[in-house]
């Protein structure tokens, strides 16, 4: 168990291993996907509002969180959007709702555009997508892999620390920091934080970069207004390059948009999700 008593109960077996996931509430189903290098966790706040509505799905991308990982294991962009559509289908969703943050945009969007996963509305929030990207740590983690693998342990943590610190505008609670770095520590965290880095290309995300006109059902683009992995202009960027998509910033927020105004992201997305008399209609 996390802080703030959240606890993914279920486990189902996919192409990539073992995925541990939740479901709250009842209604039309929602899906939230989570980046890196976070977890399920950071979509609490978010997830217990939109429960009030929704069936909502929760999950740790394999390799991350309480998801299985393993030496050798695919955890790419491209091989997270075909979990997520495996994912959906195990489940039995027909056309839930997505929301996707950092790289869980672009597995949303992969799933989508690629995979062949039909969504009822998207939801892209500080998405890695538009290429370039990736911060000035990653790229010098992939060019010095050798070097981090045989970092001490404790060397290793304190630089995840370091990193983990620049993702919000305000501090982070200590329970929520936790719960992000807990999972990175240690020989097997180590070597899953590097598995992860080494694997993200941006080959996976130029790939729907270039169908982004083909999108046709209603997209939100939600931004952290001072977002220090990501520029928040990217937000109109991508919202432009998306048939009839909209974009919103989040002000005072960083990269972790739902960690630092949990409140202010649910009231967005649950008015974004919320089923209007069209979409009955359709």
């Amino acid at each position: 168990m996390l802080g703030d008593g959240w606890r993914l109960g279920g486990r189902v077996q996919t192409d990539a291993g073992e995925v541990a996931y939740g479901v709250l509430g009842e209604g039309p189903s929602v899906v939230l996907v989570h980046g890196t290098p976070s977890r399920s966790h950071i979509w609490r706040g978010v997830a217990r509002r939109l429960a009030e509505r929704h069936e909502v799905y929760v999950y740790d991308l394999p390799g991350f969180g309480e998801s299985g990982r393993y030496e050798g294991q695919d955890v790419s962009i491209a091989a997270q959007g075909r979990v997520l559509a495996e994912l959906v289908e195990r489940w039995g969703l027909e056309e839930p709702a997505v929301a996707g943050h950092d790289i869980g945009g672009g597995i949303v969007l992969r799933a989508h555009l690629l995979e062949g996963v039909g969504f009822r509305k998207i939801s892209l929030l500080d998405a890695v997508v538009l290429t370039p990207w990736g911060t000035p740590a990653l790229r010098h983690v992939r060019e010095h892999l050798g070097a981090y693998r045989t970092m001490p342990a404790g060397v290793f943590e304190a630089y995840v620390a370091a990193h983990l610190e620049e993702a919000t505008r305000r501090p982070m609670d200590g329970e929520a920091f936790e719960a992000y770095l807990s999972q990175w520590r240690g020989p097997e965290g180590q070597a899953a934080y590097l598995r992860k880095d080494g694997a993200l290309v941006e080959r996976d995300t130029a790939e729907v970069e270039r169908l982004l006109g083909n999108v046709r059902v209603p997209v939100l683009v939600v931004w952290g207004g001072e977002d220090a992995w990501l520029h928040p202009s990217q937000a109109e960027t991508l919202a432009q390059k998306i048939p009839g998509a909209e974009s919103r910033l989040v002000a005072g927020t960083g990269h972790f948009v739902m960690e630092d105004a949990p409140e202010r992201v649910a009231g967005i997305l649950a008015g974004f999700f919320a089923e209007t008399p069209r979409d009955a209609a359709l």
